[in-house]
């Protein structure tokens, strides 16, 4: 059986702002384990990017709140010491970051900065740092890793400099790395080719990766699970085939409606979920996507608990209180017809 490598429990995350308090994670529960894939997935302010910076203890700020759990390997991160942090980042817990460009020193070489990555968390010299960082280049798909690595960041292309940030995190072999939005601003190629290198370095190395994005079509192909947050809580949670083939929330079947199908007619235009995400100042009372939601109810002016509702898939979790027998009646309804030939909604 696989280790339990992370278990983040209860994870609340709230910033004092001159507007209020805003509540980016609230009540965040998952775990993770050693050679998994689990992919983070929801629209822009969900509260993924925080969850996943919190956990390498960037999101700490004189304005900041925390409270619950967030344990590697038993360790508690949350209230680690910023020096023991520091010894975390980049040896046991590695990030590659939305923007490389802005992620890289744009006046060093990107080899210098592998090697200085190397070296600040083991005692090597420099040369065989260079190697290690040439070696690590070459892993993430980088050709002419020797001549490429004196070179400076803008000489890349977006595809290559997100390989140089992949290939600086698994430096130094962490037990878990964090892709946030790492296929962002790159074409469907590129971002497909991102994609096999991050499950196959995972495979290769028994890294357990954390996959933040707001598609779930990226997904698709490299997660074994999916947790679907939306105004800083987890909507649903699943193996890959439960969400993609009986999804029990209503904003995941908006997720998974947004996207392009190849295999049907073309529609004059793509679904969309009607309206905004709330302000996580003030957000609405009960289920948060309920102002959005076409299929709510009274009850849902009650926060419903995060729990399985599928004796079939006890591990499917979900936050709705729609029976199961409910949800499928209306996706029937909606005649949508879901990845497996199940019956799936656009709202």
């Amino acid at each position: 059986m696989s280790e339990r490598l992370l278990q983040v429990e209860a994870l609340r995350v709230s910033f004092v702002t001159d507007e209020g308090v805003v509540q980016a994670v609230d009540e965040v529960s998952f775990a993770l384990d050693s050679g998994e894939v689990l992919a983070i997935v929801g629209e822009s302010g969900c509260g993924k990017s925080v969850t996943a910076l919190t956990l390498m203890g960037l999101t700490r700020s004189p304005n900041a709140r925390f409270s619950g759990s967030a344990k590697l390997r038993g360790e508690e991160l949350l209230s680690a010491s910023e020096g023991r942090m520091q010894q975390i980042r980049g040896a046991e817990i590695a990030m590659v970051f939305q923007d490389p460009m802005s992620a890289l020193n744009p006046v060093q070489r990107v080899g210098e900065q592998i090697v200085e990555q190397i070296r600040a968390h083991e005692r090597i010299d420099k040369d065989a740092a260079r190697e290690r960082a040439i070696a690590a280049m070459e892993r993430a798909g980088i050709p002419h890793a020797r001549e490429r690595a004196s070179a400076f960041p803008h000489e890349f292309s977006g595809g290559m400099r997100q390989r140089v940030m992949i290939a600086m995190a698994l430096s130094c072999s962490p037990h878990l790395l964090i892709a946030d939005e790492p296929t962002t601003a790159l074409d469907v190629t590129i971002q497909a080719q991102i994609l096999e290198e991050l499950k196959r370095l995972s495979a290769e190395a028994s890294t357990s990766v954390i996959l933040v994005t707001h598609d779930l079509g990226v997904v698709a192909d490299i997660a074994d699970r999916i947790v679907v947050m939306y105004a800083g809580r987890v909507v649903e949670e699943g193996r890959l085939d439960e969400l993609f083939y009986d999804p029990q929330h209503p904003y995941t079947w908006g997720l998974l409606g947004s996207i392009a199908r190849i295999d049907r007619e073309r529609p004059p235009r793509l679904p969309t979920i009607a309206g905004q995400p709330p302000s996580l100042v003030d957000p609405p009372a009960g289920c948060h996507f309920r102002p959005r939601c076409p299929h709510e109810f009274s009850r849902c002016a009650e926060v419903p608990a995060l729990e399985s509702r599928l004796a079939d898939a006890p591990g499917h979790r979900d936050r709705c209180w729609l029976s199961p027998l409910e949800k499928r009646a209306k996706r029937v309804v909606n005649g949508q017809i879901g990845l497996a030939g199940e019956t799936t909604v656009t709202v």
